[in-house]
This record gives C-alpha cells, sequence and structure tokens, in this order.
C-alpha cells in the first residue's frame, strides 16, 4: 500500500447522495466556521462523485459500518460513520465531523490514515473491512 509522503490524503469516493445531505448540513449557519466542516468541504472537493449505485463495496460511505486496525497499537476499532447527530461513541456511532469520521468518508479497504488523537497520541489507522455499507446492501433510502 502506497503511503501519502505528500501529505495528503488519499483520493477518496463519495456517494451523490451523501454528498447532497453532507453539503447541506455543512451550509448550516452553526457550521459555517467550524474547522472540522471546512476540513469535510475541502475533503468533499477533492472527492471523485458517483451514483450510489455505482458506490464500489469496500468504500466507507455514511452509515457504513467499519472495522479498523490501529497499526501502531495493534488494536481492532469498530466504528459506524454517522451525521453528528446520530453520534454516539459508547456505540462506536462516529461523526463525520470528527477528526476520524471525516478522515475515513470515502476510505477503501487496505488504505490507512494517519490521524492524532485528542491526547496527541499519533495513530495510524487501517481500513480492514466494510460489515455495512448501505449502497451494497441496496439500502438508498435511509
Amino acid at each position: 500500500m502506497s503511503s501519502h509522503h505528500s501529505g495528503l490524503p488519499p483520493s477518496i469516493v463519495v456517494s451523490s447522495r451523501d454528498l447532497a445531505r453532507l453539503e447541506a448540513m455543512l451550509e448550516s449557519p452553526a457550521l459555517s466556521r467550524h474547522p472540522a466542516a471546512i476540513a469535510l468541504s475541502d475533503e468533499l472537493g477533492r472527492a471523485r462523485i458517483v451514483a450510489p449505485e455505482q458506490m464500489p463495496e469496500g468504500v466507507v460511505t455514511m452509515h457504513s459500518r467499519v472495522e479498523c486496525e490501529d497499526e501502531l497499537q495493534h488494536e481492532l476499532h469498530t466504528l459506524t460513520l454517522v451525521y453528528p447527530h446520530e453520534a454516539d461513541v459508547e456505540r462506536g456511532r462516529v461523526s463525520v465531523l470528527a477528526p476520524v469520521g471525516s478522515a475515513l468518508l470515502g476510505l477503501s479497504v487496505g488504505q490507512s490514515i494517519d490521524w492524532q488523537a485528542p491526547a496527541g497520541r499519533n495513530l495510524r489507522l487501517r481500513v480492514t473491512a466494510v460489515h455495512y455499507q448501505p449502497e451494497a446492501a441496496g439500502d438508498f433510502h435511509r
């Protein structure tokens, strides 16, 4: 797997439906100056957009349940990527506006991201599996 020495994360794939919902969310006045929202906007600006029906399996989309390994600690985590109002850390539901959430969006199995945890610990999370992806499951009406 190539590492990204350019400092830019890998190019990501986002479904047109997720894009529409995320852009609507990002346009809300409450978020317009939120650093995480600005970062997510930049991510979306670089993303390759595909119709939900064309979304490859193994790509992290909104409401995907993802298994990732912290390659530095060798810990496995299972996370579900959700909109901010659905976030619930206890249940592993990570907001797309949390740094790790926005970093995971659009990644494919096998890709990894370097990420600094709030405590300043460095993490390298590699997506090892997408256990559930709404697009692959034909669930287009969530």
